[in-house]
């Protein structure tokens, strides 16, 4: 197949690529390099997900506000799907800085949407997160929650994108699939993202902040198995639909702390902190749907993945 993939060089997106490129698809990829953490960090990526195409991933950087970006990205086509990944990540800076997020998850998903309609493809495969779960959600969190009640503007920018790419469907009939990614880790994490920062800290023999009293806990979610995920809907259209992909188990914050300090064979440090704006205290995915339509089957274990990115981070990681 011959893919867009939007947000190539970020944390997700260039596994992704890389893994559709070693199967034996074409890749073209996008990304604006958004300032947010250093540009040789999103280039290093992009320089892995080349040497495995084999001449068959082409790149452009640009914004997807921008016309002649999407024009530039149509010129290199037909697709046959749309993997649209790129966005402005993060609960915390989406409270200082709304309307920034409105722009880049929201108005950049209408205009690619808009693109893809009239010109093709109509399958369309929408990263969304846990966060559209809000606060008030029963664990473990199923599909079928209202999730009318988002505590952050990043929350309410994946949801609004859920929203519009139901509209799309219904509309014009696209094959859309919403796919709510529960704290993805791994190797290319963002530096600002919670192993990755608290990963740096302990190499430096700093405290780690931990916010509220270390029970909050998270459905964490290898790299692996999100690619895995995110290519089980590739290959499987289904119309309109929402799947959860979590890691199938929860664990507590000060756990993985702990986990992680091991792991990187530092002494581990805590510095207590209120709870903070826009977190919610609990991640829970229910998987039923995702196993039974995309075949997904999370298999990497807290203590794996937290090894493995331990190794990455000793090695490529910003210390």
């Amino acid at each position: 197949m011959r893919i867009l993939v939007t947000g190539a060089a970020g944390f997700i997106g260039s596994h992704t690529a890389e893994a559709l490129l070693r199967r034996g698809d074409t890749v073209v990829g996008v990304d604006n390099f958004d300032p947010f953490y250093d540009r040789a960090l999103k280039q290093r990526n992009l320089d892995d997900v080349g040497t495995a195409g084999g001449g068959r991933f082409a790149f452009v950087e640009g914004d997807l506000c921008d016309a002649a970006v999407l024009d530039q990205l149509w010129q290199r086509g037909p697709f046959d799907v749309v993997v649209h990944l790129a966005a402005k990540a993060g609960v915390r800076p989406s409270i200082d800085d709304p309307a920034a997020y409105v722009r880049a998850n929201l108005e950049a998903t209408a205009l690619l949407l808009e693109r893809c309609r009239r010109d093709g493809p109509r399958r369309v495969v929408f990263a969304s997160s846990s966060s559209v779960y809000g606060a008030d959600s029963a664990a473990p969190f199923g599909e079928d929650a209202r999730c009318d009640r988002p505590v952050s503007p990043y929350a309410a920018t994946k949801r609004a994108g859920e929203l519009l790419a139901h509209t799309y469907a219904h509309l014009h009939g696209f094959d859309l699939t919403c796919l709510r990614f529960f704290t993805v880790y791994g190797p290319r994490q963002r530096p600002e993202m919670a192993f990755h920062k608290f990963a740096t800290l302990l190499w430096r023999g700093l405290a780690v902040p931990q916010f509220g009293d270390g029970s909050s806990s998270r459905d964490y979610t290898y790299i692996d198995d999100i690619v895995a995920g995110v290519l089980g809907a590739v290959d499987r259209p289904q119309g309109f639909a929402v799947f959860n992909l979590g890691g199938d188990r929860e664990i507590r914050l000060d756990e993985v702390v702990a986990l992680l300090a091991a792991a990187l064979q530092r002494p581990l440090r805590i510095e207590r902190k209120p709870d903070a704006p826009g977190d919610v205290p609990r991640t829970c995915a229910d998987l039923t749907l995702a196993r039974e339509s995309l075949g997904y089957s999370p298999h990497t274990t807290i203590e794996e993945g937290i090894g493995r990115f331990a190794a990455w981070f000793a090695d490529k990681g910003v210390h």
